[in-house]
C-alpha cells in the first residue's frame, strides 16, 4: 500500500506564491511519474503538471510559465512551486504517483487526499 501526503496548501492573495509538497511512502520499489491534478467546484479534475523519474515535465497550458514541478527521488517527494497565482487557480490539488512494490509488478496509480488552494482577488 502506498500513502501520498500533501502539504502546503492555503489561502494566498492573487499574484502571490505557494509551494505544495507531496511525500510518498509505503510499499515502494520505484516511482515512475509523479504529478499534480486539481479540481475546482463544479469542474472536472484536470492535470496541472507531471514529472517522470527521468525529469521530463508536462504542464497544463494554463499554468505554463507560472508553475514549476520538481521532485526529489531520494525522498520520494514531488513539489509544485506556484507563482503569480490567479483566482482561477483556486481548487483542491491532488498529488498522484505511479509506483510499483517490486521489480516484477506493474505500476499502479495512487492519489493523495488533496490540499485546498484558495487564491483571493
Amino acid at each position: 500500500q502506498v500513502q501520498l501526503v500533501e502539504s502546503g496548501g492555503g489561502l494566498v492573495q492573487a499574484g502571490g506564491p505557494l509551494r505544495l509538497s507531496c511525500a510518498a511512502s509505503g510499499s515502494i520499489f520505484s516511482i515512475n511519474t509523479m504529478g499534480w491534478h486539481r479540481q475546482a467546484p463544479g469542474k472536472q479534475r484536470e492535470l496541472v503538471a507531471a514529472i517522470t523519474s527521468g525529469g521530463n515535465t508536462n504542464y497544463a497550458d494554463s499554468v505554463k510559465g507560472r508553475f514549476t514541478i520538481t521532485r526529489d527521488n531520494a525522498k520520494n517527494t514531488v513539489y509544485l512551486q506556484m507563482n503569480s497565482l490567479k483566482p482561477e487557480d483556486t481548487a483542491v490539488y491532488y498529488c498522484g504517483a505511479t509506483t510499483r512494490p517490486n521489480l516484477y509488478s506493474d505500476y499502479a496509480l495512487s492519489w493523495g487526499q488533496g490540499t485546498q488552494v484558495t487564491v483571493s482577488s
